[in-house]
């Protein structure tokens, strides 16, 4: 293998549009701008004590409906004066003389044009006591009859705060996706790589940035977060002690967990395996270079998977069958993604053995594989890549805007995120995994490696 192939295996592992539309909606599977459903949502107003906090709690609302990217969301410039904050408000219109006479706000405000809406999100936020109270509705103003309009009507709760906003936005935005057949990210938590402490440290944010916070204290480098498919534990590849070696923390509450690790010179990039029960890796044994191993959670039994003469790393078990592995190997002089049986067997490259390649991760439903690669546009910089594993067919999502590495899937499987380097620092991005909708979540220091779970809850 050429050294510099070698070194950029170890820095990507230690450090780390093709323009055809058919191909990229068949290969992502997502829905084309003429088959969303339009939904208009209207500013929420709020009373007493909330009416602060209505700025946090509409954007919310609006970000997490519009990044689902599953609807079409209707430009509030061309929304009615009158805005109905709760279905009492609307009035059908009554016949006078063979005249219909409007009395009032009415459903067809809003299915008509300029609106033109499927669905119409509407509610109030008050306060009792210490709570927020919300009042959320989804109505479909095609229909005629306002009880049959009625989606659905919830109440919510939260504090009188920020966060508080936020958690009834969530929620509210959550159960309108759900009537939708979509999976709400809220409650999902992506962890990730920052030095904005002075350290390379593991830290935590939700998914749309809000609360970062740092999980680890090492004062060292530490790197490579993987978390269990539970969200309960995250594993990670430390300098801790002045050697590398694995460390395992609750989520909850970040105590160190008992992980044994073995006497070696290099180890990295740990990954769960699907059932939560084992640990796998990369580690230099007996002076060879990197080899894929497997352990149990605390360290033992420990079984060595691959055993070639080039380095071996990032293994990634199929979530969905946990019977195929992907990962990374020099074997042909520049690294490639390669897949594998769960024992080793069957080893597969299924790349193009074109430019150098980094950082699979698998969708959750086990068919596709989002990659960094150094081909296509702007060669020599990684850019983010989906493949369909079965077919090998694939679509470049990034380009022209730096270099883009370590992508990983949403557990909603329409999401990615990322980090973009365009000057000194990294930073974390998502997108929809048709590479549109875009959004920069960090902005402090250098960010790096990010992991996607979802919640705890």
């Amino acid at each position: 293998m050429k050294t510099r192939s070698i070194a950029l295996m170890m820095m990507t592992a230690l450090g780390l549009y093709v323009g055809v539309t058919h191909l990229t909606a068949q290969i992502i599977g997502v829905i084309v701008a003429g088959d969303k459903s339009r939904i208009a949502v209207p500013d929420f107003r709020g009373k007493g004590a909330a009416a602060p906090l209505m700025n946090t709690f509409n954007e919310t609302v609006w970000n997490d409906l519009a990044d689902a990217g599953i609807l079409d969301m209707v430009a509030k410039t061309n929304y009615p004066l009158d805005v109905p904050q709760a279905p009492t408000d609307l009035k059908p219109p009554t016949v006078i003389n063979g005249t219909q006479v409007r009395q009032g706000m009415w459903l067809t405000d809003w299915s008509g044009p300029p609106v033109s809406a499927n669905y119409l999100g509407i509610g109030n936020v008050d306060v009792n006591g210490t709570d927020l109270v919300l009042r959320g509705w989804l109505l479909l103003p095609g229909l005629a009859d306002l009880r049959t309009a009625q989606a659905f009507g919830n109440t919510y709760f939260g504090p009188t705060t920020q966060d508080g906003a936020r958690k009834i936005a969530h929620e509210y935005a959550a159960d309108i996706l759900k009537q939708l057949g979509a999976v709400s990210l809220a409650g999902s938590k992506i962890y990730f790589v920052s030095d904005r402490s002075g350290n390379q440290e593991i830290w935590s944010m939700d998914y749309d940035g809000q609360n970062q916070q740092r999980m680890t204290s090492h004062r060292s480098i530490s790197k490579m977060p993987t978390v269990s498919p539970d969200g309960k534990m995250v594993a990670y590849a430390t300098m801790a002690n002045q050697s590398w070696q694995l460390r395992v923390i609750n989520t909850e509450t970040r105590r160190q967990m008992t992980f044994v690790n073995p006497v070696t010179s290099t180890i990295a990039t740990p990954e769960f395996a699907p059932d939560g029960k084992k640990l796998w890796f990369s580690m230099v044994i007996n002076e060879s270079p990197l080899q894929i191993v497997a352990a149990n959670i605390d360290g033992g039994d420990r079984q060595r998977i691959s055993n070639a003469r080039a380095i071996e790393l990032s293994p990634r078990i199929n979530p969905k069958t946990g019977k195929e592995v992907l990962f990374i190997s020099g074997r042909t002089g520049h690294p490639q993604l390669y897949k594998m049986n769960i024992d080793g067997s069957g080893v597969e490259m299924i790349t193009t053995g074109e430019g150098d390649v980094a950082n699979p991760s698998w969708s959750p439903d086990g068919k596709k594989v989002a990659f960094a690669w150094t081909r296509g546009y702007d060669p020599g910089n990684f850019n983010i890549f989906i493949m369909d594993v079965a077919t090998k067919d694939f679509v470049q999502l990034t380009r022209q805007n730096g270099s883009n590495e370590n992508p990983f899937w949403a557990p909603d499987g329409t999401h990615l995120v990322y980090a973009n380097q365009r000057g000194r620092n990294r930073q974390i991005f998502t997108m929809l995994a048709d590479g549109k909708r875009v959004k920069q979540l960090t902005s402090d220091g250098d960010n790096q490696q990010p992991v996607w779970t979802k919640g705890t809850n």
